[in-house]
């Protein structure tokens, strides 16, 4: 019997030198709020962006602009409402079940912002690692201990006899992260969601993890979807930056022209917000008026429309495509708009 689309759509096998791991296309979630008074927030609208193999895309923005929810889409955590999502040009299902999910999530893993909450306080560090072995039939149930201290000591946890028997509130944050991200990589995934990995450790501790994650990145050939809030750490991490704004991606491009080049002007703004060793780590004066937009009931055109000074007519009326202003460089503003070719 022919199997249906949804079938064929996951995998079983993934050669990780293939040039695209996963294509977003006019991914779009919105949740429902209110008891009496329903309400619909647009958590993330038409976002559509690709990830290279062996590539670390950092999505930035600030606080509610829907860059966890679109990495919570793409971990199967929540079903999105419309848009297609691709693992190596195969459709992946808005639904998927049983068998379908777990031949998934060995390609596409995550690594959670809080390690504590991440983590069952109940069991061993040997136990949370063991379970994805066995789940996904990594190795044989003779050699599960070895391959756990292998991947603890991968992870910057040797000797890895300390950790094995110990329970998540035992460690650090900083440990327990590394035990996050050597649970992501016990299947061997193509791709690691990684959301705020280290913005609720001690900032002494940040440079290591992500050390680490850039370490892993060349070893295993392994890609990221890197979340984060810090600009300055997405231009440390990644190969190329997404900005996020209320829901929708206003830039995208190479890490380098994205902050030495930022064109839009929220990406203008969230450089100036960053502090710079130079002056004395001060950030720049911010002149902006108006707030972030709610997201129940979005302004039209231009999301950013009320708190923009360069506003033309058409920003108040629809919104935005994105245009490229260099080579890979891409910017939804209308003040790109003679760029587009043709």
């Amino acid at each position: 019997m022919e199997r249906t689309q949804s079938e064929r759509a996951i995998p079983k096998n993934i050669e990780k030198n293939e040039t695209v791991v996963m294509r977003v296309e006019n991914l779009t979630k919105e949740f429902e709020i209110g008891r009496f008074k329903k309400k619909i927030v647009h958590a993330v609208t038409d976002v559509s962006f690709h990830i290279n193999s062996g590539e670390i895309l950092a999505l930035v923005g600030e606080s509610g602009c829907g860059k966890t929810t679109v990495a919570r889409v793409l971990g199967q955590l929540y079903e999105p409402t419309s848009g297609q999502i691709y693992l190596y040009d195969k459709e992946v299902p808005k639904k998927m079940r049983g068998q379908q999910r777990l031949e998934y999530r060995k390609h596409v893993q995550m690594v959670f912002q809080d390690p504590y909450a991440a983590m069952n306080p109940l069991h061993t560090i040997e136990y949370i690692l063991q379970r994805p072995l066995e789940l996904h039939k990594i190795v044989e149930k003779d050699f599960i201990e070895e391959k756990i201290r292998e991947l603890l000591e991968m992870c910057g946890l040797f000797p890895a006899e300390r950790f094995l028997n110990r329970y998540p509130h035992e460690l650090s944050g900083g440990q327990l992260q590394r035990v996050g991200i050597a649970r992501a990589l016990a299947v061997g995934p193509v791709l690691i969601l990684a959301d705020e990995p280290t913005s609720m450790l001690d900032v002494s501790i940040r440079l290591g993890i992500m050390n680490l994650m850039l370490d892993l990145k060349e070893k295993e050939n392994t890609s990221y979807l890197f979340i984060t809030h810090d600009l300055a750490g997405a231009h440390y991490m990644a190969d190329r930056i997404a900005v996020m704004y209320a829901g929708y991606i206003v830039e995208i491009g190479s890490s380098t022209e994205v902050i030495n080049r930022p064109q839009h002007p929220y990406t203008q703004l969230l450089k100036k917000a960053a502090p710079k060793p130079e002056t004395g780590l001060n950030p720049e004066k911010i002149d902006v008026e108006g707030a972030v937009p709610d997201l129940t009931n979005l302004p039209k055109g231009c999301p950013f429309r009320p708190r923009c000074k360069h506003v033309l007519p058409k920003c108040e009326e629809e919104l935005p495509l994105m245009y490229p202003s260099a080579e890979g460089h891409f910017v939804r503003c209308y003040l790109y708009e003679g760029t587009l070719p043709g």
